[in-house]
């Protein structure tokens, strides 16, 4: 769980340093302030946050603070060995939690599927991440867990992409989910993207592990949609120095074009080059 990080206010200091904290591996980054120098990426720091205290990873080193800039919270220090103690006692209450909460979830039938729980640093409350079809009633199993592990519980429902994200994979590239790893948020994906890229329609092909869209599916789009601008359409009419006929497919990529000359029905590839003229159909 990302702990909340206010930054409404305007910051009135002009000297200060600020560095970029993550809480997760591909979780947001934050700006806080720092008196912390001696920082460098992959440093693991104590900072105050609205939740209390919370342990974040230094993902850029520190640099000046932009006057005027919104006000940002603070890192309290560098993580020590007490620190780091805390931690690791969380990841078992976190273990145990989610023991007990699975039991608790399939002696009462509900219809529910835990995915995670995060414990906050001072262990005051625990956040049990679930997915769910619908809307569940989880008072009971809620004021269960409160008396059986003496802190605040809060419930929080996810979607698909949340719950791979959160337990992360290998893809069928064979690399580690990007969701997981890097990619810091969602951004909207369609078929459309697909077809563009002259992609196989076929939903097994297009799906992640989390039975949506592949994130992937974007990446490459802009840059196809800039290549395609430069090419005559399907279906149009154009002249080449190889013979007039009518395009039949694109090959974005090589940045040619099959066209079926109209004299004799052959099929050839024309560079951009090759066209004399292309004329709407």
């Amino acid at each position: 769980m990302e702990p909340n990080v206010n930054s409404g206010a305007t910051s009135q200091g002009h000297g200060g340093q600020s560095v970029a904290i993550r809480f997760k591996t591909a979780g947001k980054i934050y700006e806080f302030e720092t008196g912390i120098s001696r920082l460098a990426a992959g440093d693991l720091v104590v900072v105050e946050t609205d939740r209390g205290h919370a342990l974040g990873t230094v993902a850029r080193t520190p640099g000046p603070m932009t006057p005027g800039g919104p006000h940002l919270q603070k890192v309290v220090r560098k993580a020590d060995q007490r620190d780091l103690a805390r931690q690791e006692g969380n990841a078992q209450k976190e273990r145990e939690a989610h023991r007990l909460c699975l039991t608790r979830i399939r002696e009462r039938q509900m219809g529910m599927k835990l995915v995670k729980v995060d414990y906050v640093f001072d262990a005051s409350k625990a956040v049990f991440y679930f997915c769910a079809e619908g809307r569940v009633d989880f008072r009971e199993l809620v004021r269960d867990l409160a008396q059986t592990l003496h802190t605040r519980i809060e419930m929080k429902q996810i979607g698909a992409r949340d719950e791979t994200k959160l337990i992360g994979g290998v893809g069928p590239c064979g690399r580690e989910l990007c969701c997981s790893t890097w990619l810091r948020e969602f951004q909207a994906v369609s078929v459309k993207m697909a077809k563009e890229q002259g992609l196989s329609l076929n939903p097994s092909k297009l799906s992640g592990m989390c039975g949506r869209l592949k994130c992937c599916l974007r990446y490459e789009y802009d840059t196809y949609l800039e290549l395609r601008r430069g090419l005559p359409p399907v279906g149009a009419r154009v002249t080449s120095v190889k013979g007039d006929g009518e395009v039949i497919r694109q090959n974005v990529l090589r940045q040619t074009a099959l066209v079926r000359r109209a004299e004799d029905g052959v099929e050839l590839e024309v560079t951009l080059e090759d066209l004399v003229e292309k004329r709407a159909h």
